[in-house]
Order: structure tokens, then sequence, then C-alpha cells
């Protein structure tokens, strides 16, 4: 049995997956809110108990953020993961901590073509690197490096890079997020969760945009980003609308220009929570027209095929195929090809 991961600041998903002919086979995952639990073998030790003590041949964790000598500290929650640690204390012999951007890029080959949607189908035959932008919580990116055989996945720190308004509305939202901040804006602070409430808090604020008292009712009582994209995506609501016009058009910038600089002709993935639940919206190209918007080589992004992965469990794939690889690298065994 495989154990796969994928932790965040405020949860933590697991999952056992098993292998079918060669194919991830699922066999059961479970969420758990981190903030109640004092650190990640807590809640790992609490998963395999609930599960019946499963035999685990390896396991991997997608996680937010650089791991550097098999060592990660995470800046949302009090913990410190270390490979040796876990290893031990869980007594799992093959144990592995990768950045969660990572373990969805190894998620994408395990998907079915029911799990992704193309929104944009540009030249599908073309061959070569691949990006990969994430929008959730936060933002992730990844580079999927083409090395000739297969898309070997790299982490990036590329959400954190400065926002770059491209026209005088962002400006105006650059400047009150400045303000707001007190110093520098990153490409996060726009898309994201996070950045879809900057967004209408600008608006609404800075812009004057009428946010009548139900609405605000609404967005204290209720998760705000879900409102957003539900009213903005029904257009009852003009302030919602605009907000998701301008995420919308941001994400896009930003892909585009990641498109840019790993020059993924082979394709640009767009994975997190956020783009499944606005798909109307990703779908009436204000997104698209950002993502070619790019002056004289706005030809090379045309051709760039650009795919929506709605597996909400993609990254605990990717991590449940990478355990198993590197496991049989070092053991010579593997539980895949036992399948076969």
């Amino acid at each position: 049995m495989i154990l796969a991961g994928d932790v965040g600041g405020t949860k933590v998903d697991l999952a056992l997956y098993g292998f079918d002919h060669g194919r991830l086979s699922h066999v059961k995952d479970e969420r758990f809110p981190a903030r109640e639990y004092a650190g990640l073998e807590d809640i790992v030790r609490k998963f395999l108990i609930e599960s019946g003590d499963p035999d685990v041949s390896a396991a991997c964790f997608g996680v937010p953020g650089p791991v550097r000598g098999g060592r990660l500290k995470l800046t949302n929650l009090p913990w410190v993961l270390d490979i040796r640690e876990l290893s031990l204390s869980l007594k799992i012999e093959h144990l592995f901590l990768i950045n969660d951007l990572e373990a969805n890029g190894y998620g994408i080959p395990e998907l079915a073509p029911e799990q992704i949607y193309e929104l944009h189908a540009g030249a599908p035959s073309a061959v070569g690197n691949r990006g990969l932008v994430s929008a959730g919580t936060g933002l992730g990116e990844a580079i999927l490096a083409w090395n000739g055989k297969m898309h070997v996945p790299m982490a990036s720190e590329g959400g954190h890079c400065d926002f770059a308004p491209r026209n005088e509305l962002e400006i105006e939202l650059l400047r009150y997020l400045q303000r707001m901040l007190k110093g520098r804006v990153s490409f996060e602070r726009v898309v994201s969760g996070l950045g879809l409430k900057n967004i209408y808090s600008f608006l609404r604020d800075e812009k004057g945009m009428e946010e009548p008292d139900w609405l605000k009712e609404r967005m204290l009582a209720e998760d705000p980003n879900a409102i957003i994209g539900e009213l903005g995506e029904a257009g009852t609501n003009e302030l919602c609308v605009k907000t998701l016009d301008m995420f919308a058009s941001s994400y896009g910038a930003e892909a585009g220009n990641l498109a840019l600089k790993v020059l993924s002709v082979g394709g640009m993935y767009l994975g997190g929570g956020i783009a499944p639940k606005i798909l109307k919206k990703m779908k009436d190209g204000t997104f698209a027209k950002s993502f070619v918007d790019k002056g004289r080589l706005s030809d090379l992004l045309v051709q760039m095929p650009v795919r929506i992965i709605l597996e909400s469990r993609c990254a605990l794939m990717g991590a449940a195929a990478y355990a198993d690889a590197r496991a049989a690298e070092l053991s010579g065994e593997s539980v895949r090809a036992a399948s076969l």
C-alpha cells in the first residue's frame, strides 16, 4: 500500500493507494484540520489506525514550500517536517517530502481524460516543456521539463514574484495593495483565494462599487470566495462580476508569463481549487485573451494548449506515484510493476 499526503496551511489530505494493472487504485482518503494537531505524525498515525493499520511500503507528502535537505519549516503552521524523523517515527522506510506543485505535476500523467478540461486547444501534438499554475489558497507554480521521454516536475516559488499591472485599473489595484500591505505586492496577492477578496475590497473601497446590505451579510456569514464565484458567474451582482473578471484576466496574464519563461510548447495546466469552481468564467474568453496577449510573441502563446485539472486529488495521486517510483529505485521493488 502507498500512503500519499497533501499538506496545507489549514488542512492535511491523506490517502491510501494501490495499483491495478499498472494504474493507481484509490483505496481511501480523509481530510484533517491541521491546526487541531501537534504535528503531521499525529495525523498520519490516526489515519492509519482508522484504516486498519495497513502495510505501507512507501509514503510521500506534498508540502507548501521548498524542501531543503529533506527538511521544511511550514510558514502557516508551527511544524518542522524532516524526512528522517518522520520515517523513524512512522516506521516507514521509504518516505519522501516534495513540493506540493511537484506532487501535482507527477499526478497529471495519472489522470483520465475526463479529469481534465481543455480550455484552449492550441497545437495538441506539440511536444516540449509544460507549465503548471495553481490558484487556490495561495498561488503555486511549477515547471514540467521535457527530457525527451517524460515530463519532470520542478518546483518553483513563482507565485511570489512581483505583481505586474497591465492597465490603469490594475495600476490602481497595485497602489491600493501597496498601502494595505505596507510594501511589496506579489502575484499571489491577486491570483489566489486571498486575491479574490483583495480585488473585491479594492473595487468596493477604492472604486466605490456598491455592496448591498444583503451581499454584505452573506459575505460575513458564508465563504466570500464562493459567493463571489456564484454571483459573478450568474451576473447578478456587478461588484462580483467585476471582481471575477479582474481575477480571471490576471490569472491568464500570469499563466502567460510562466509560459514564456519555460517555453511551455507542450501546454499549460491550471491546478488548484479555484478554476474548476469558476469554469463558466474561465471559458468566456477573459483568461484566454490575457494568456495570449504577449505582444510580438502572442502567436507563440496561441499555439500552446491550456488545460484545467478537474480532479481535486491530483496532488495525492502524484505523491503516490512519486513514492512508488522512488522506492523502486532504492529497493528494486515496485508496487506498480507488481500489479501488471
